[in-house]
C-alpha cells in the first residue's frame, strides 16, 4: 500500500486557498507545471476531470472523479484512468495559528517498486510544487 503525505503551511485563510485548489479547470492558469485540465462531467460539487502535467519534462496524465466539499474544506478525488487508476487523493484545509496547514494524502495499492516510482518520483515531486504555488498564490493577494 502507497500512502503518502505533502503538506505546507500557508498564511492565508483556508477559504482563500480552498478557492484555488478546487478551480481545477483553472489550474494550468495558476500552476506552470500542470499542461491541462479538461472538465468532462459536472454535477454541483462533483466533476469529473482530465488532467495532464509534467515531471521535469516528462507528461503525465490521468482522469479523477472530483468531489469538492467547501463547507469542510476539503477536495476528494479518485483517479479513474491513468496508472494511478484507483487511487484516492484527499486534500484537507486546516486552521492553525499563522495561517492553514494544508496537507494532500495519496493512498493506492501499489507493489514495489510502483510504489516508489509512481508514489516518491512522480506523484511527490507534482503535489510539493503544486502546494508551494498554491502557498505563493494565495499569500500575496488580499481578499
Amino acid at each position: 500500500m502507497m500512502e503518502m503525505r505533502n503538506e505546507i503551511l500557508i498564511d492565508a485563510p483556508p477559504e482563500r486557498i480552498y478557492r484555488y485548489a478546487s478551480d481545477t479547470e483553472r489550474w494550468p492558469e495558476f500552476l506552470p507545471h500542470y499542461r491541462y485540465v479538461r472538465v468532462l462531467e459536472r454535477n454541483g460539487d462533483r466533476r469529473v476531470v482530465e488532467m495532464a502535467a509534467r515531471r521535469s519534462g516528462i507528461p503525465v496524465r490521468w482522469r479523477a472523479e472530483q468531489i469538492n466539499d467547501p463547507q469542510t474544506p476539503s477536495i476528494h478525488f479518485h483517479h479513474l484512468g491513468g496508472w494511478t487508476k484507483g487511487m484516492d487523493v484527499e486534500w484537507r484545509f486546516e486552521r492553525v495559528d499563522g495561517g492553514t496547514r494544508v496537507s494532500i494524502d495519496h493512498r493506492k495499492r501499489m507493489l514495489f517498486p510502483m510504489n516508489w516510482i509512481v508514489g516518491k518520483f512522480f506523484i511527490d515531486h507534482i503535489a510539493t510544487r503544486t502546494l508551494r504555488r498554491m502557498k505563493a498564490l494565495a499569500e500575496r493577494i488580499d481578499d
